[in-house]
Parts: C-alpha cells; structure tokens; sequence
C-alpha cells in the first residue's frame, strides 16, 4: 500500500510514499469538501486561527521573564509553549505535504526551514556583536562559541560543554536565547525521517487506526523526555545541563507533534461538553499562574512544573486546531496580537542582546529604581528591530528565496538609487566590525580579571603577613589581630541604609583616621573584588574572601580562624552572592557563624547585591534573622546600589571600580559609627 519512488536522475533524494498520511495511517483523504472547508476556516492561507495570539503569549512572556524577573520568575516558560505550537505546526506541515502531494521531500523542507530562521538569526549576530563592542566588551567573552553555536544550531550543547549556566545572572550572554533554536533545529532536521517512518511502519502494518497508534507512540516519547528530565535533575545543582538536554526537554515539541498526527486521523481532541470548552480557559489561568510563581531553582520546576505549563500550551493549541472555544479565538485573533505573534521569532531573537546592552550602558539593574530606564528604551528598541527585520529581511527570503533576493539586490545596487549603496556600504561595516569583534573578543571579563588581581593581592599580604609574625615571634612581640579583649561596641541597628554618598576617595573629610587594625573580613567575590581597595583605604585589616564561597562554607572558615586566635574586634561578612539562603542548611550557618564569633564582637554584613529573584528574600531573610543580635550590623549594599547607577561591572552584581571605593566608603562610615 505504500511505496518509495526511486531516487531522481539528479540532484537530492526525496523520498515518496504514494498514498496521502491520513490514508497510510488507515484513513481515509479529505475530500475536497473538507478541503474547502478547511481553506475557508483558516482564511484562505493554511494558518490556524489562534495560534498567532499564542506565539504572542510566549515571546510577551519570556521578555517579561527577562526584565522583570522577580515579577515572573516562570516566563521561561514561554520557551516550552513555543516547543508545543513548532512540535504542531512542523508536525501539520509535513503531513499536510504528504496528504497534498503523496511524498515528503525533505530537502525542501530543511531548504524552508533555512529561509524562515538563518535570515533574522545572522541579522541579530551582526548588529547584537557590534553594538556589544561599542558599549561593553565584557558581553563578547565566549562570543567565538556563541557565534558557532548559532550557525550551526548546537548552542545547547555547546553551552553545556562549556560550562556555562542559563539562570546565572552574573553571566550573561549575548546570544543566549539561541540554546532553543538549537533544541528546535535538531528535532527538525530528524523528525521528518522519523515522521516517514512512523508512516510507513503504520501502513506496512495496516493498521485500522493508524493515527491513533503514531500519535500514541510520540505521546509515549514525550513521557520518556519529561521522565528524563525529572530523573536528570539533581535539587540543588544548576539545572542547565538538563534544561539545556535535547533529549530531556523534547517533550513539548514532540506532545504538539503527537496532537498533529491525531488531528491528520480526524480523532475527536475535546468533546463538545460544557466542561470541555472552560478547559483552554483553565490551561490559560494555569500558564498565567505557573509563569508567576515557578521559580528556576524549584524541584517542582523540573519535576511536573514544565510539563505541567507545556499540557496547558497543548490545551491551548488544541483549542486553536479545533476553533473552540469561539471567545478565546477572537480573543487570540486580536489585531496587535496577531501581529506580536508574526513577529515573535524576531522579538525573541532581538530582545536579550538589546537588554543587556541598553542597560550596560545605563549601568542599571533589575530591581532598582532606575531600571525602569531599560524597559523604557530596549522594548521600543527591541520592537522596531524586529518589525524592521521582519519586513526588509525575513520576508523577502522567505518569500522569494536566497537566490532571488540576492539578484533583486545586485540589482538594486546597479541602479540609480544611492540608498541602495548606502545600505550595502553600512551592511559591509557591519560584517567587518562584527568580525573584528569575534576575532578580538577577550577571554575574560573585566569582573573575572578584577577579582584574579584581588585574590593574587590578598595571597601576598597573606605571605607578607606571616613574614612578619614570623620575625614578630622570634622578637618576642605580639603578632597583629591577636587582640585579647576585644571591645563591644554601641548596639547597631539591623538594616541600616548608608546615608553618606562615596567620596570618591573613600575618605569621608573630617574622620578619624581608622587603619583597619581591629577588622578581619571574610567573605566571597565580592569582598574579594573589594580587596585591593580596602587594604589601601585599611592598610592593616585581615581579609580571607575567595569566589564561589556560600553560607554553608562559613561556619568552618570563622571557626578555623577562631581556633587560630585570628579573630579580631570587628568581623565583617559578605557572602550570598552565590544563591543567598537558597541552599540547604544556609541559615543554620548564620547562626552558626555569630555563635563562633560570640556577642564581645561586632559583626558588619553587606547585603547581597544582584538581579536574582531571590535577591530581595535573601537580604529580608538575613535582616529578620539578626534583628536580635545587638552586636550586628547590617549595612544595605544593595539598597545602596539600586539608587546609585554605574557601580557595577556588567554582570550586574560585582562592583567596579567606582563600586568598590562607594564599598569602602560604606564600611569607613559603619566603623567611624562604631569607634564614636
């Protein structure tokens, strides 16, 4: 009942099965009533009513996730709605060919899929690395990668050999959205096989209901993806490598794809009930309700939540395949919805790149009262890209092809028009520069080289320190920090905001001159990052800070340090940047770590500063634990820096140069505080 055709006399091979899907599936064509019945529903074109609106959802969710992440920590679920709808679409579009003409001839297929995303990718990656060079070179690191990555659709697996993590936030890549194309261009270059297998496997069996038995069989591929998943995922380690999988986050594409192929067989998806009709409405408040409140570090996330949000997409594209319920349509069909959702695949290209580097050159974070400057300027921005490569780039190629639009420009270019050359002249900088800024791109950032030259600096006061209590000791003096009694200073207030501006020096006029004898500061980046500064505005304070240091870590270094009589009046603590509280036994480290140093000594902590989401929990947890504690003294670092811009490297969470003098500055202020 089915057959191949042999291969062409030339060029590639296409394969060929001689009987519509449907039928090798073991039902019957259309007839050319349903046809037109389907040509009239879906105006004419073969779009399905709704799904515009829907893609519109995805992409106005992801945005969302990326500007204002504590909002909508879950709009990273939008990725996995637009897995379900491509899995349907891509899905509805070979059996479509297959039902029309009798063969799948994949080649073209993989030919379409190139015009419809190299144009708008290679667009973003010329513009997104030239404006990333002119406003923030520390958004080109790895950016050699990000470009193979993108060419060649395996950003995912490139980013997990690489080590690098999609929820962290101090690292940010230019081209990171890219991991899901990745995803989507690998099940597109081997589904359509697998799709022709399925096909004829079902007609060789002669099957009664043969769509029934593929979708079945995807659906059960699906459940082994998510299963992965769940099985992949370790609580409490970044869960990029199993966010990123192909195989662990297939499910989404492959459950769009299983309602596909039951659609092809004319298999009732929802009955007409009362109960079935409120179910897309349901699956709506369900993705509403998931993308604000699923956080990325939650079990649940990875364990039901993902899965749990792509059904409710699935609903949702059902509810469009069948064009019921007729309210939610005309609501999906909204004018500026429809035309978000053209454009969605232009708005998630263009969006990340254009938020990072508006506000690098704000010097703004998520969360602080200046931010609203980036949304204010990157959405508009981002908008007009995407409509401007939608019209001029994506849909002359995907249109006329690569070939065509090339000839129509050269011959733009031979007539009388200077616009023409202008253009050419301006896209040839365009390569150039981009170019040059991939060839010339450095290896590390600038918070990565700063952080390098503070720990090499503390490691040479540290042999200069024992240097001298080595000759110390042979001369019978004490050593430094080995004060006996130390002083308790006046009762602090929990949560102090700084309320002097940094001088710039970070040498308040008038104070006293405070050498940093009695404090000894332990802590992670951060304070490593401050390190340099503090020893030249504190010649003679004892710092212990090295990078990826947590909570959990710090009872064992105060007690070390305790034991060893290193403690001194004044214990300053920094740590959190690495997930706050978020780790198990975090807080009992807290308490751990005052009980070491005891009520006698006065304990300064920084709150944390970054654009997490748990940012702002953290440093109300820390605040809420210590209020008891007379003899600690919070001082609200990141308060302090939602109000003043430009103190943070890119990563938007370790200071600069000027950051680390305002750091200093703060710490002067509290001590002075202390001393009077």
């Amino acid at each position: 009942m089915t057959t191949t055709s042999p291969p062409p006399a030339s060029g590639p091979r296409t394969e060929t099965v001689t009987r519509p899907a449907a039928g090798a599936a073991g039902e019957h064509a259309r007839t050319s009533a349903d046809a037109a019945a389907e040509h009239r529903t879906r105006g004419g074109d073969g779009r399905i009513r709704g799904l515009d609106g829907l893609r519109a959802i995805a992409v106005l969710a992801v945005i969302a996730y990326h500007l204002w992440p504590e909002a909508v920590p879950g709009g990273f679920l939008g990725v996995d709605v637009f897995f379900v709808v491509s899995g349907f679409l891509i899905t509805t579009l070979l059996l479509r060919q297959m039902s029309r003409t009798g063969r799948l001839d994949m080649p073209d297929f993989w030919k379409r899929r190139a015009r419809r995303l190299l144009p708008a990718l290679v667009s973003v990656l010329l513009v997104g690395t030239v404006a990333a060079r002119l406003v923030e070179t520390d958004l080109l690191v790895g950016i050699g990668r990000q470009w193979l990555g993108a060419l060649t659709f395996s950003t995912n697996w490139l980013e997990i050999a690489a080590g690098t993590s999609y929820f962290d936030a101090t690292a940010p890549e230019l081209f990171q959205p890219f991991w899901s194309l990745a995803i989507e261009e690998q099940f597109y270059l081997l589904w359509p096989l697998v799709l022709l297998g399925l096909v004829l496997v079902a007609a060789g069996l002669r099957l009664r209901s043969g769509a029934r038995a593929m979708a079945f069989v995807v659906a059960a591929g699906a459940v082994a993806s998510a299963i992965a998943m769940a099985a992949a995922y370790t609580p409490g380690d970044d869960p990029t490598n199993v966010y990123y999988g192909t195989g662990t986050h297939l499910f989404g594409l492959l459950m769009g794809a299983a309602v596909a192929i039951a659609a092809s067989g004319h298999l009732r998806l929802l009955p007409d009930t009362a109960w079935a009709r409120t179910l897309p409405y349901a699956a709506l408040v369900v993705l509403v309700g998931l993308g604000a409140t699923m956080a990325a570090d939650d079990v649940w996330t990875y364990r039901g939540g993902i899965v749990v949000g792509s059904l409710a997409a699935l609903a949702l594209v059902v509810a469009c395949a069948q064009e019921r319920p007729a309210g939610l349509i005309r609501a999906l069909e909204l004018r500026p919805a429809e035309w978000v959702g053209e454009r969605s695949y232009g708005l998630y290209l263009w969006h990340w790149p254009v938020i990072l580097v508006v506000s690098a050159a704000l010097g703004d974070a998520p969360g602080s009262p200046l931010w609203w400057r980036t949304p204010l300027i990157a959405l508009p921005v981002t908008f007009v890209l995407a409509a401007l490569s939608h019209r001029f780039v994506e849909t002359p190629v995907r249109r006329d092809g690569f070939r065509a639009v090339s000839r129509q420009v050269l011959a733009a270019l031979r007539g009388p028009r200077p616009v023409a050359r202008v253009a050419a002249v301006a896209a040839a900088v365009l390569v150039v520069g981009a170019t040059v800024s991939v060839a010339t791109a450095p290896t590390t950032s600038s918070t990565q080289r700063a952080i390098e030259a503070a720990l090499q600096e503390i490691a040479d006061r540290e042999a200069r320190g024992a240097d001298d209590q080595d000759r110390d000791t042979s001369k019978g003096k004490p050593t430094a920090g080995a004060t006996q009694a130390p002083t308790a200073g006046p009762t602090g207030t929990p949560s102090k905001e700084p309320t002097t501006e940094p001088t710039g020096t970070a040498t308040p006029p008038g104070s006293a001159v405070i050498d940093g004898a009695d404090v000894i500061g332990f802590g992670d980046s951060v304070l490593s990052a401050a390190a340099p500064t503090l020893y030249d505005v504190f010649p003679k304070i004892a710092i212990d800070a090295k990078p990826i240091r947590k909570w959990v870590d710090v009872p064992a270094l105060v007690g070390a340090a305790a034991e060893a009589g290193k403690l001194r009046p004044i214990v300053l603590l920094d740590f959190g940047t690495n997930g706050g509280f978020k780790f198990d036994g975090s807080i009992e480290a807290l308490d751990e770590t005052l009980d070491i140093i005891g009520p006698d000594r006065q304990v300064i902590i920084y709150t944390v500063v970054g654009i997490s989401y748990w940012v702002e929990d953290a440093n109300a947890a820390l605040v809420e634990r210590v209020k008891d504690r007379p003899n600690v003294h919070v001082v609200d670092w990141h308060r302090y820096i939602s109000k003043h811009s430009g103190l943070l490297h890119a990563d938007r969470t370790h200071p600069n140069m000027k950051g680390v003098v305002a750091y200093a500055d703060l710490l002067r202020e509290e001590l002075t505080t202390l001393a009077s």
